[in-house]
């Protein structure tokens, strides 16, 4: 009877009907059938990580294995006795998850301008280059290592000059990234004096040149750039050995069981030869709060 009836409704009727069919029976299996069979196997046979690889501490969570989170006190300052992650865009906040998408062309900044005319303008922005020289800085004051690094200046922005013209002999040359009254990195640029930025100039026009110098870095590199995702829970060795003796001293442990501690909470490469290996900052902090 049911099947006399469709046969008796127009056909644009019927494929709707059966459209709607398709979707129901679609829904159910694909959107409840197969995620409860997915989860369900996952809790078998994975369980730890199909919970999100939560990390417990005395009978609270303190975070995941595989998102990364900030060591820092509330003004935002490291706290020394523990590792420190590397850099993120967006804060380790799972829910902004993401890079600057800044490239290595990124190496002007726009001086913050207290007289411009809007928002953006007063506050100015910070390339790439100088948020590297930066965080190299603050990581070499922190470490108690030198943490200069080529195209930047001793004062943790990004060695660049502007000459004008843009093409022929120079007649005019600034360090964009160091604000007036600040003393250029360099005095003189061929024959030319070198000026320091002015906030509110344009400089667009001139040539850009950036200046390596003859800095050896000694900060490591993902000390001072952020990740593609921004919740790598993860430094690199190097990283972590820089960090040792300064949480050694902090917490008045021997070095060598610092640096066996980095070794147990260090991780191979993906497959085995793909990536580097690297330092689980969370779960190096926690197995040192065991240490008391």
């Amino acid at each position: 009877m049911a099947g006399n009836m469709m046969e008796r409704l127009p056909n644009t009727l019927r494929r709707h009907l059966a459209a709607v069919r398709a979707v129901a029976v679609l829904t159910v299996i694909l959107g409840g059938l197969y995620p409860l069979l997915v989860t369900g196997v996952a809790q078998v046979l994975l369980p730890h990580r199909a919970d999100g690889s939560i990390l417990r501490e005395d009978g609270r969570d303190v975070g995941s294995a595989l998102i990364g989170q900030s060591f820092t006190d509330r003004n935002g300052r490291p706290v020394r006795g523990y590792f420190q992650s590397r850099p993120s865009a967006g804060g380790y906040d799972p829910l902004a998850s993401g890079a600057s998408n800044l490239g290595p062309q990124d190496v002007v900044d726009r001086l913050p301008d207290p007289r411009g005319t809007d928002q953006a303008a007063r506050k100015g922005r910070v390339s790439l280059l100088t948020q590297v020289c930066a965080r190299s800085k603050a990581v070499g004051e922190l470490e108690g290592v030198s943490g200069a690094r080529p195209y930047c200046t001793a004062d943790g922005v990004g060695a660049v000059l502007k000459v004008f013209p843009a093409v022929g002999t120079p007649t005019r040359v600034v360090s964009v990234n160091q604000a007036c009254p600040a003393t250029p990195f360099i005095p003189v640029y061929q024959g030319v004096k070198v000026e320091c930025g002015k906030p509110g100039q344009d400089y667009a026009a001139g040539r850009t040149v950036p200046v390596r110098g003859n800095a050896r870095a000694i900060v490591p590199p993902d000390a001072v750039t952020a990740s593609g995702s921004g919740l790598d829970p993860h430094i690199s060795v190097a990283y972590a050995e820089l960090q040792a003796p300064r949480v050694t001293r902090e917490r008045g442990l021997d070095v060598a069981r610092v640096r066996t501690l980095i070794k147990e909470h260090t991780t191979g490469r993906a497959l085995g030869f793909m990536g580097e290996p690297g330092v689980n900052v969370l779960e190096l902090n926690m197995a040192l709060d065991r240490e008391r």
